[in-house]
């Protein structure tokens, strides 16, 4: 949507160029920019084309707000074409042929700053309508700590009345994550309160793992006063998490508001739901997340019973089949490397803890031949649980980290503590 708004705002530029082809490109440039309130200039040689469908292609357009150090859009090459009867019309019509941009880059601050500076529109956005599209080569969007990088977008053909159809490709860059994507996407029609819907592959890549996935979403665009985004967004997705010799298949689906501002991606409220087989657990929550220099999740929900991959409870833990509630707290790394805050019971049983996403998998990963418990640090408390025969009541289990290992000794194996009252037997 926003690179759409940059083609727009170059679209606008160019229509004044070409219908007074005998001024001189830098009065034309100031001349327009002083209309937009921004800087226009062309550092590179351009072109245009009378005859026939007239043609204006202009080579490094930079447009940005006065005095602003961060330009808004740099192309390298914009391209445009137009039939006479658009010239002619002097803005009333807004028939365009064909629209190309070749390595865009578009700043997200710069655009929101010019877009609140610029007075109310006294009625609807216009769209110009292109007979035969437009495509955009080696785009770049810039955001706060993230960037689309590569972005390449084919429209076979856009009418402000009628449905978009097109295709979408490029990869978002998080560090340390790098997304890449591949999505054909419907519009309703172009404008705010319409729906669009996306499908495709898209991929999640850390540096010891990856996340591929074939992916559809929904939702209405969104313009407002919180930000840009999407309405009413529903996202599934059919996933493997793949990390050495671990590949576990599961599906997940989202829903919530989605919105984009000051540099801030957020879905808040956020229902989630979870399944898979074996590691997988089944389960549901709702909560929050966002993303600006870190990501942040908060999710509260349940599973739905312990995996049976996951080592065995003891009695009378085992025997339940309460569902587990559970509550988790993270801000840090993308990837989710930093350490994360977990609540999790059955019962009377609680569990108060924390622990870091990739030690849980490579425990996940190690199976029969790693420790029995997970790489977790906190309490546990319940009332009763039998062990070997014994029944312990009111236990209280701390589990701290392992020590680390030294060059004489090997790492001791992790080892719970238990406070309780004395057996019955």
């Amino acid at each position: 949507m926003l690179v759409a708004a940059g083609a727009v705002l170059v679209m606008v530029l160019a229509l004044s160029w070409v219908s007074q082809p005998s001024q001189v490109s830098a009065i034309l440039l100031d001349r327009v920019g002083q209309s937009l309130g921004l800087e226009l200039s062309a550092s590179g040689a351009s072109e245009y084309r009378l005859r026939g469908t007239p043609m204006l292609e202009v080579r490094g357009l930079v447009a940005r707000q006065p005095g602003a150090a961060t330009p808004l859009l740099r192309a390298e090459r914009v391209y445009l074409s137009l039939p006479w009867s658009t010239i002619r019309a002097a803005g009333a019509v807004l028939d365009v042929e064909r629209i190309e941009l070749d390595a865009p880059q578009l700043d997200l601050a710069a655009l929101q700053r010019w877009l609140e500076s610029r007075p109310p529109s006294p009625g609807p956005l216009r769209l110009p309508s292109l007979s035969r599209g437009a495509r955009v080569e080696r785009g770049r969007v810039i955001g706060a700590g993230w960037s689309v990088e590569r972005i390449a977008i084919d429209l076979p053909v856009l009418h402000p009345a009628r449905p978009l159809r097109g295709r979408l490709d490029g990869e978002v860059v998080a560090a340390p994550l790098r997304i890449p994507f591949s999505l054909a996407a419907t519009l309703q029609r172009p404008a705010a309160g319409r729906g669009l819907g996306l499908a495709g592959r898209v991929d999640v890549v850390a540096h010891d793992w990856r996340l591929p996935m074939r992916t559809v979403a929904g939702g209405r665009l969104h313009a407002g006063d919180d930000g840009l985004g999407l309405d009413r967004l529903r996202l599934g997705a059919q996933a493997r998490y793949r990390a050495g010799a671990t590949d576990l298949p599961f599906v997940f689906g989202l829903a919530g508001p989605l919105r984009y501002r000051d540099g801030r991606l957020s879905l808040a409220p956020l229902g989630a739901a979870l399944r898979g087989r074996d590691a997988v657990p089944h389960l549901d929550g709702t909560g929050r997340f966002a993303y600006a220099q870190q990501l942040e999740l908060q999710l509260q929900g349940r599973l739905a019973e312990w995996p049976q991959a996951w080592p065995t409870l003891p009695p009378p833990l085992g025997q339940s089949r309460s569902p587990l509630p559970f509550a988790l707290d993270y801000a840090g790394p993308a990837d989710f490397s930093a350490t994360a805050a977990l609540r999790l019971q059955r019962d009377a049983t609680v569990f108060d803890g924390r622990f870091r996403l990739p030690e849980v998998l490579e425990w996940v990963d190690a199976g029969a031949q790693g420790s029995l418990l997970p790489p977790l640090q906190g309490r546990l408390h319940t009332p009763r649980v039998e062990v070997s025969g014994a029944v312990l009541e009111g236990v209280r289990i701390e589990i701290e980290d392992d020590p680390p290992p030294t060059d004489s000794a090997p790492a001791p194996t992790r080892e719970p503590t238990a406070n309780a009252a004395p057996p019955n037997r």
